[in-house]
Formats: C-alpha cells, structure tokens, sequence
C-alpha cells in the first residue's frame, strides 16, 4: 500500500526572490513549509551569495522543473577586480592580491567582448557538481582538487553596467549551466589583475523576470498576518500568490486539444491536430482556460504525442 503523502495538493509555481546568506534548499524547504505542500522543487541553484528571481514548483508543477532548469538565465553582478579568492566569490579566502592597472573603457569591452559567444568554461571546484556521488565543494573542502571537464557554454549579451576603480558592474545573459563566479574569475585573467564576484543577482529566468517575484518575508508576513483566520484563509492568500504552472512554457507554441483530443492524449496516444507545428516541443492546453494537460511533441508523421502530462 503506497504511503499517503503529508501536506496540502496545491500545484503552480511562486516566484521567489531569494535572499542573500541562505542555500536554495532552505528557500526552498521555507516556502514548502508555508505553503504546507506535498511536493516542491526548485529550478537551478543561486549560491547562498546570490540573490534574486528562483522559480519554486509546488505539486504537478515539479514535472516542468527541468524545462525550467534549461532555460536562459540573466544576471545582474559586481566583479571586485584584484582579489583571487579559493571560491570564486566573495565567500572564499583569499588566494592572492594584484595591482589593478589603469582600465579604459575600451580594454574593459574588448576583455567582455572575448566572453561573448559560445565558449568553454571549466566549472569550479566549489560547486554541487558531483563526482562518484559526491558533490565538488565537499572535496573542495578538504583541499582536493580534481579535473573537470569543459562545458560548452553561450554568453548572448556582456555588458558593463559601470566601473569605479575596482569594481566592475556587470549585466550577464547566459544559456543553462553558466557559472558567473567563474567567468569574473576568468575575465580578471584576461585583464591581468584577478577577480572574484562579489555580489550576484538573478533578475531574470526563462520567461520570468524579477518585477514578478515574492519576498520571502512578505510570503511570511502574510501568513502571519492571516493566521488568526485560520489555515484555510492563509492558504487561500498563499495561493493567490501561483503562477500556472503552464506559465513556464510561455515561449513554447501552444496547442489547444478538443476533450476528445485530451482523452486520448491523457491515455497516453498520439493525436491529430490540424495546423499543429510540424516538430518539437509543444504546450498542450484544454478547451477551457488555463487548462494545462502537459508537454507534448510532434512526430514525424504529424501526429502531437504526449511526452510529460500533469494530473490535476
């Protein structure tokens, strides 16, 4: 007999602006327990240094998670020119101190420029990364450093946003598996004078951008500030907080199934559908509003399979 899962059936997706000094597991694990969820899953780590945009998927929505994690990423940072640190970031000891030399505008463009692009970035020691179950930093940890292969990477926009004596604003738009700590760290090579990030903040995934997003705190506060109500009046408030979770595939082409359609999609067969896309991936959509059935994708005799369905 399967075991009855504790917590509340809520399904969507709340944007959280994670705080800077916790792991996305605790903003995580937090907002679960707010919501008093079944099921809950992030889409892509923020260091405890970083802030910002950190989609949280609550029920139904933890079957779009990896859609999510493979989605475009912008970031707002602070590169602190001089300082080498063993992290990467301002987190980590420090390594070793340059002399900033004096830096144009023009040797500040052509260092980004060299970033922009598809490259190959080697990941840091100090990430969760794991090699034979085991993730990097707790080797890293105990000073072992171990080889670790380049990852193709795309930087689709670099730009400075300022620049004050040692310290280099910048703005990142970046394809999944982008580390920023170590493309500071790489750019302050090129610029022969070392760097670490000092700040970071997510402002925008995938289709999401910060301007949507919830405090931790605020999410917090209402729950409190509805308590006295009762559980049913702050999940209620919580609630009205959801995105739908077919949100997170905004850019996907949507196609809309007749119940017959979705009947025999939900039972696991491909359907017919006119004027369907002729490849990829698809959003499928009921006849009625935000009816979200799943992810489907077209065959290549036309047909619109299901590939990931929801059950709401």
């Amino acid at each position: 007999m399967a075991r009855r899962r504790k917590g509340r059936a809520v399904h969507g997706i709340i944007l959280l602006d994670k705080p800077s000094g916790i792991s996305s597991n605790a903003a995580l694990q937090k907002v679960k327990r707010l919501f008093n969820a079944q099921k809950a899953g992030h889409t892509g780590s923020l260091d405890p240094l970083a802030t910002g945009l950190l989609p949280i998927c609550l029920g139904e929505a933890t079957k779009i998670t990896s859609y999510l994690l493979d989605a475009d990423k912008k970031y707002q940072g602070m590169a602190k020119l001089g300082v080498r640190t063993n992290t990467a970031d301002a987190e980590g000891d420090i390594l070793q101190t340059r002399p900033v030399p004096i830096l144009s505008d023009n040797t500040i463009e052509m260092a980004l420029d060299s970033f922009r692009g598809e490259i190959s970035q080697i990941p840091p020691m100090y990430s969760a990364l794991k090699l034979n179950g085991k993730p990097l930093y707790e080797l890293a940890r105990q000073g072992i450093e171990v080889e670790r292969k380049p990852r193709n990477i795309t930087i689709f926009e670099l730009k400075k946003l300022g620049f004050d004596n040692d310290e280099l604003a910048l703005f990142v738009h970046c394809s999944k598996g982008t580390y920023i700590r170590t493309l500071v760290e790489d750019l302050g090579e090129i610029l022969e004078c070392d760097a670490h990030l000092k700040s970071l903040r997510r402002v925008a995934a995938g289709p999401f951008d910060i301007n949507q997003t919830v405090s931790l705190d605020k999410l917090t506060a209402l729950a409190e500030e509805m308590a006295e109500q009762g559980a049913e009046k702050v999940f209620d408030a919580l609630d009205a907080l959801l995105i739908p979770m077919h949100a997170a595939l905004a850019d996907w082409p949507e196609i809309s199934l007749s119940d017959n359609s979705a009947y025999y999609v939900r039972q696991g067969q491909p359907v017919l559908v006119p004027k369907a896309p002729s490849n990829g991936w698809v959003r499928l959509m009921g006849e009625k509003p935000d009816d979200f059935i799943g992810i489907g994708h077209i065959l290549e005799d036309g047909r619109v399979a299901p590939k990931r369905l929801v059950n709401l």
